[in-house]
């Protein structure tokens, strides 16, 4: 059985480190819409003078460029298994559209991190990310564990934008969780915890709902 999984939180909530743990130990892909609009940025694309110009200044890029990114991912042969989705979907027409793109993939699981909003400010003003593979790493680390790059303040994490950007998950994002809550798939857990910790209630929360598959 594919094993698809949405994972749900706001910025900050540790989704990105938990959603690449958990592709890395099931053999699945992690579709991040973050790297991959990161991708396009350094490019020098259009879209990603686009999306640079609107991430900078704490706003979510619009639903159409984003439901066109995911769809062309999923296309692709690895995703056909199963894939781990993290960044997407971030708003209800969003989450309708994948849906419609689910057919004959399988359920979808849905997990949301929950983080106290206190919690998530101090995380994301003290986050650092690589300048050239756009991994996370610690406050007190330099050197990207992944690739060896400069860990740098990422642009759109300064307090201003950091509260920006909550404002815009609350309105936008957050009623994702009224949309999926009533789903048998659905299950919020606690990020307020350890990253293994996290990493523990996420593998039970999946499994449970994947019928205990490994």
């Amino acid at each position: 059985m594919a094993l698809n999984l949405i994972m749900l939180g706001a910025p900050g909530a540790g989704k990105g480190t938990q959603a690449e743990r958990f592709a890395r130990s099931r053999g699945i892909p992690k579709i991040s819409t973050g790297d991959i609009l990161r991708e396009a940025v350094h490019a020098g694309t259009e879209i990603g003078r686009q999306a640079k110009a609107i991430m900078d200044s704490g706003m979510l890029v619009g639903d159409d460029v984003m439901i066109g990114i995911v769809k062309e991912r999923l296309d692709r042969d690895d995703a056909r298994g199963g894939f781990v989705m993290d960044g997407f979907p971030r708003s209800v027409p969003q989450a309708t559209a994948l849906d419609g793109f689910m057919t004959g993939r399988g359920p979808l699981i849905i997990v949301d991190i929950s983080v106290p909003t206190v919690e998530l400010v101090r995380r994301l003003a003290s986050r650092m990310i690589c300048e050239d593979c756009g991994a996370n790493g610690a406050p007190d680390e330099l050197i990207c564990r992944r690739c060896g790059g400069r860990l740098v303040q990422r642009t759109d994490d300064n307090k201003a934008v950091v509260i920006e950007r909550l404002r815009v998950y609350n309105r936008s994002t957050k009623p994702l969780v009224d949309f999926y809550r009533g789903r048998p798939t659905f299950r919020s857990i606690n990020g307020a915890q350890t990253p293994d910790q996290v990493a523990a209630e996420l593998v039970n929360a999946v499994d449970s709902l994947n019928g205990g598959h490994a």
